[in-house]
């Protein structure tokens, strides 16, 4: 497959979305490195692929947008010469706070970054993967859309409405030689988590916080030839958290 097109990876400067983007390309895969605010790091990664004779672009742009993934797939195709067959939604947010205080633009910057604009890069792969009878999504969600996490309300509903909708999204393709599986990380040691107490790890069976690279395998795999009769999975990579 990597050889009639390339990979998509949305975040894809830091943490989980630049060790995917390491991963799909050392898989023989040209990756398109997309970030919001991130250029240098993005352009670091695309670097470190590079310089390890992978081929890989940076490629800007904000998925909130609706008009963004037209551009991004578009700039993908140009620059690395072939439809997107992998896509990678990674990029999310957080905005936390309880319920009860939880305001209206913090729980629309999380819908819209974590579940809307994945479903619309979503909508906006599929048409080439199609056409091609092939192709590979892998959703980026987290434990939190699988248990609940106090604080975090807004985000537990984007996760588990991105798990539910790659189920769904999965069977509808399933004929077509598409696959759509999430992952759903747990405590990563990313920017994202910095701030956790170490005190939660104490929750987590394992007894520490997983890296990139652990959850950035699991996204390889299921975007390989290997994988092709795994689709509307969700593989947890978190420690033992969510068991």
């Amino acid at each position: 497959m990597h050889s009639d097109g390339c990979a998509l990876v949305t975040g894809g400067s830091r943490g989980i979305g630049a060790a995917t983007a390491r991963a799909l390309a050392a898989d023989g895969w040209p990756v398109a490195v997309n970030y919001r605010l991130g250029a240098d790091a993005a352009r670091a990664v695309v670097d470190e692929i590079v310089a390890a004779g992978g081929r890989a672009v940076a490629l800007g742009g904000d998925v909130v947008d609706p008009a963004v993934p037209d551009e991004l797939f578009a700039g993908a195709e140009a620059e690395l010469g072939g439809p997107v067959l992998c896509l990678v939604n990674n990029a999310g947010v957080t905005a936390d706070d309880l319920v009860p205080s939880l305001d209206d633009e913090a729980w629309n910057i999380v819908i819209d970054t974590d579940l809307s604009a994945a479903f619309r890069m979503m909508r906006r792969a599929l048409r080439p993967m199609m056409r091609a009878r092939a192709g590979r999504i892998v959703n980026v969600a987290s434990v939190v859309g699988l248990r609940a996490n106090p604080g975090q309300g807004n985000y537990a509903a984007a996760k588990a409405g991105l798990l539910a909708l790659t189920r769904n999204a999965a069977v509808e393709v399933a004929r077509r030689g598409i696959t759509i599986n999430a992952v759903a990380p747990g405590w990563i040691d990313t920017d994202m988590t910095a701030g956790v107490a170490k005190d939660l790890l104490e929750q987590v069976p394992a007894r520490r916080a997983g890296t990139p690279e652990e959850v950035a395998a699991c996204v390889r795999f299921l975007a390989s030839d290997e994988a092709a009769y795994v689709t509307g999975a969700v593989l947890s990579v978190d420690g033992g958290l969510a068991a």
